[in-house]
């Protein structure tokens, strides 16, 4: 989902989810405020949009068809006008796709669609009074020679508010709020995931008494052609980490760096370790698809106990001082008994030689 520009636009939660898709700024939203030009200067238009049928909203958090090559569809989207004004609300199509953080955008209208977005025609424009809901028919008209697998695009509603950026100047915001148009091309689905690398680094505890950390990153790109949802399962210093549950949507061609951190791991100079990277993919129709196979990365990280290391080599000094210190004692020892001995043996001879003197006198 899709947010709106804080500065202009409150966003508020409805019961179904759609999204709110401002010029720049990204943020959950399904219902939207703004400064309406066509309206009082104090009112404000606040509106949602979603899914529909010819009768009025359907339920559908958003569109999704399967379609063949060369078909064109009719469906409908709801615009509710929540406001006490009248309101014009700007209709647009536009290629869609995920962000860095998983949010699900489209492209701004100052953008040109090459993709799925051209395949969508609806109105320019559409005015509703307060309190009502206008229902809009948009078709869908896929090319006859589109690809196999999943094209992503947005339809939404926006209003044009007037503001002052921080030096005073007039500037215009387009809020829009919206929804995603997924269709699923007819053909061989080939769910698909590969990774470019992997790099594992091992993060030290200064402490030699504590353990540290390996962070591992696996690229991950969808080489298929199908939206999957990606999740990991790691294998790393003797544990087994199962796969999180936060999985990761990725369209054809989309590149995500899946993050894993391993704690409480003991330096003890290399390891190795395998992730798996699992896409899983929603079955839509009796659309042929091959198998999404799980892709195993393996890494290698050294991790050197570098703290431990430099304990040794300091106690080693310290042994290698206390063993040439007590050399050195000993030596000195060693040399005031040779003395001792040597001045006693000198005295010896000195008292025989005065003896034998004194005999030889007598």
């Amino acid at each position: 989902m899709i947010g709106v520009a804080s500065a202009l636009v409150a966003a508020t939660l409805c019961a179904a989810p759609v999204i709110a898709l401002p010029a720049s700024a990204s943020a959950s939203a399904m219902v939207a405020s703004a400064t309406d030009d066509d309206a009082a200067p104090d009112e404000t238009v606040t509106w949602s949009v979603r899914p529909a049928d010819a009768s009025g909203p359907d339920g559908r958090s958003w569109v999704t068809r399967e379609l063949d090559p060369g078909e064109t569809v009719e469906e409908h989207l709801a615009v509710r006008n929540l406001s006490a004004v009248s309101a014009v609300f700007g209709l647009s199509a536009a290629d869609a796709y995920f962000t860095r953080t998983g949010r699900f955008n489209m492209l701004p209208t100052s953008s040109d669609s090459v993709a799925a977005g051209t395949w969508i025609t609806l109105p320019e424009k559409i005015t509703v009074e307060p309190g009502e809901t206008a229902v809009v028919p948009f078709l869908i008209s896929v090319p006859a020679d589109a690809t196999p697998g999943d094209h992503a695009a947005g339809v939404a509603a926006s209003v044009i508010s007037e503001g002052s950026d921080d030096d005073g100047n007039q500037v215009s915001v387009e809020s829009r709020v919206g929804f995603r148009v997924m269709t699923r091309v007819s053909g061989v689905l080939e769910p698909s995931v590969a990774s470019p690398g992997v790099d594992a680094v091992y993060h030290t505890s200064w402490n030699p008494f504590r353990p540290g950390v390996l962070t591992i990153d696996i690229g991950a790109v969808n080489d298929g052609n199908v939206l999957f949802a990606l999740s990991h399962e790691t294998d790393a210093v003797g544990r087994v980490m199962p796969a999180d549950p936060e999985s990761v949507e990725m369209l054809p061609g989309d590149e995500r760096t899946v993050s894993v951190e391993v704690r409480d791991v003991w330096p003890l100079f290399f390891t190795t370790g395998t992730v798996v990277l699992t896409p899983t993919v929603a079955d839509q129709g009796d659309v042929p698809m091959t198998d999404a196979a799980p892709l195993r990365v393996e890494f290698f990280a050294w991790v050197m106990p570098w703290p431990q290391l430099a304990v040794l080599a300091a106690l080693a000094l310290i042994g290698t001082a206390l063993f040439a210190n007590r050399k050195r004692q000993k030596t000195r020892v060693e040399g005031l008994v040779s003395a001792a001995a040597e001045a006693a043996r000198l005295e010896a001879l000195a008292e025989r030689d005065a003896a034998a003197s004194v005999r030889s006198d007598s």
